[in-house]
């Protein structure tokens, strides 16, 4: 069986277990944890992920990463001076988090997902090296009542996440979904 139909797999059987509705923000975040080298393939099947959230009775919900930060760089007044010195961008970063904080709230308040809804966050990949993932989560977990589930390219091992298996890891109080054993 293919790591990405496991971990589908996993996610369909934890997805079905009822919610506790008095859980804090940060105990409502699950991560499907995957081999970053198997990107395309759950990118091909997310729909499935979809299915199987609808087929246990809750809404569903992306918002994607992918491109935001090329949008947002490509809006910003001094863009040609950070093509030109992409060391400067660092100094931007908090206002990029800003930014996604924003947008993210405003994804929210226009598709206005419940407390029975799922709202999956894609492209996480495209943070590394800009913002950490933690932090991000930490802005959007409170705005979604329902789930957020973060589609995370990386590992989880000993209670810690590295995205993209970088260096810099991180412990978090998500629910981790693999595909290393099943559920």
């Amino acid at each position: 069986m293919s790591k990405i139909k496991q971990l589908l797999r996993n996610y369909s059987k934890h997805i079905a277990i009822p919610w506790r509705t008095d859980a804090a923000p940060a105990q409502r975040v699950i991560f499907c944890v995957y081999n970053e080298q198997h990107e395309r393939a759950l990118r091909a099947r997310i729909d499935e992920f979809e299915l199987e959230t609808t087929r246990a009775g809750h809404s569903w919900f992306r918002f994607d990463l992918s491109d935001r930060f090329a949008e947002w760089l490509a809006g910003e007044r001094y863009a040609r001076k950070y093509f030109q010195a992409p060391e400067l961008i660092d100094n931007l970063l908090p206002k990029y988090q800003d930014h996604l904080t924003k947008r993210f709230g405003e994804f929210i308040d226009v598709e206005c997902p419940d407390a029975d809804s799922v709202v999956a966050v894609s492209g996480v990949g495209s943070l590394f090296g800009l913002l950490k993932v933690r932090n991000v989560v930490d802005e959007f977990a409170p705005q979604v009542s329902g789930r957020l589930l973060v589609f995370f390219p990386g590992s989880f091992e000993n209670n810690n996440y590295r995205l993209l298996d970088g260096y810099d890891g991180w412990n978090y109080l998500a629910v981790p979904i693999t595909a290393d054993k099943e559920i």
